[in-house]
C-alpha cells in the first residue's frame, strides 16, 4: 500500500486537497494540530471510499522535535507523494510584528518544510514515481505589502523547490519536486494572518479561488510534467510553468 501525506490537512486547500486525492483512490496520511477536524476529513474520506485506509498524526509541526517525531513515525509507511502544505501568514508592518507569531511562522514555513522535504528526498528520490509537492503563494514570486516576512517565506519556499527540481533532474532521480503558488483562497488563511475572528472573502476580495479550486488545480501539477503551478495574480487563471528562478548549475564550470 502507498500513501500520500499532506500537512496542515485540518482545513482550507489541506482539506480538500485529501479529498481530491481521495476521489484518485490514494490512500492518505493527514497531519494537522486539530485532531478533531482531521477525525471529520477521515469520515468524510470514508464516506466517499470505505476502502481507502486513512491515518491520523495530529501534531504541531512549529515545533522542531515534531517534525522529526512525525517523520519516524511514519517509517513503516511506503509513501508515493509527500505535500507539505502547512503554514500561515502574518499581516503586519515589519515594526509592529508580534516577533513570538513570527517565530513561529518561520518554523512552520521554513524550517519544517525543509526538513521534511530533506527527510523525504533522502528516503525517496530513487523511487519512481515520487512527487514532492511544497506549497508556496503568489507571495513567494511577487513581494505583498504589509506581508513582507510572510512574502520572504514563501519566496523561501518557491526557490528551495524549484533548485530541488533542477537538483533532482541533474541527478536523474525519479522524484519530482513541485511548488503550487496559489493567489487569495478562501480559507482559514486571512483571520490567522490578520488576527480576526471573521472574515468575508465576498466582499473583502475582488477574486478569489475556493480551496476546492484550488484543490483541483493540485491534482493538476501533480498530474502535469511542469515545476510551478501558480496562480496569475491579474487574471486568477491557473498556470502550469517550468522553474521560474534563474539557476547556477555547477556542472556548468
Amino acid at each position: 500500500m502507498k500513501y500520500t501525506v499532506i500537512t496542515g490537512a485540518s482545513s482550507g486547500i489541506g482539506y480538500e486537497s485529501a479529498l481530491a486525492f481521495a476521489s484518485r483512490e490514494k490512500n492518505l496520511i493527514i497531519v494537522a494540530r486539530r485532531q478533531e477536524k482531521l477525525e471529520e476529513l477521515k469520515s468524510d474520506i470514508k464516506k466517499m471510499n470505505p476502502n481507502l485506509d486513512v491515518i491520523i498524526r495530529a501534531t504541531d509541526l512549529s515545533i522542531k522535535e515534531n517534525v522529526y517525531k512525525l517523520y519516524e513515525s511514519l517509517k513503516e509507511f511506503k509513501i508515493e507523494t509527500w505535500i507539505n502544505n502547512a503554514g500561515f501568514g502574518d499581516y503586519d508592518l515589519v515594526a509592529d510584528q508580534n516577533l513570538e507569531k513570527i517565530e513561529k511562522m518561520l518554523q512552520l514555513n521554513v524550517e519544517a518544510l525543509t526538513l521534511l522535504s530533506s527527510l523525504f528526498v533522502r528516503d525517496y528520490s530513487h523511487v519512481d514515481g515520487s512527487q514532492l509537492i511544497n506549497v508556496s503563494s503568489v507571495g513567494g514570486y511577487t513581494v505583498v505589502s504589509n506581508a513582507i516576512t510572510y512574502s520572504a517565506t514563501k519566496f523561501y519556499v518557491s526557490t528551495f523547490t524549484e533548485g530541488l527540481a533542477h537538483e533532482l533532474n541533474e541527478q536523474n532521480a525519479k522524484m519530482k519536486a513541485k511548488v503550487l503558488a496559489p493567489a487569495a483562497t478562501e480559507t482559514e488563511f486571512a483571520k490567522r494572518a490578520r488576527d480576526i475572528e471573521e472574515f468575508e472573502y465576498k466582499t473583502a476580495m475582488p477574486k478569489y479561488h475556493t480551496a476546492k479550486e484550488m484543490a483541483g488545480f493540485m491534482l493538476d501539477l501533480y498530474d502535469s510534467d511542469k515545476v510551478v503551478g501558480i496562480v496569475n495574480g491579474l487574471t486568477f487563471d491557473f498556470e502550469l510553468k517550468d522553474p521560474m528562478f534563474n539557476y547556477y548549475s555547477a556542472n556548468n564550470r
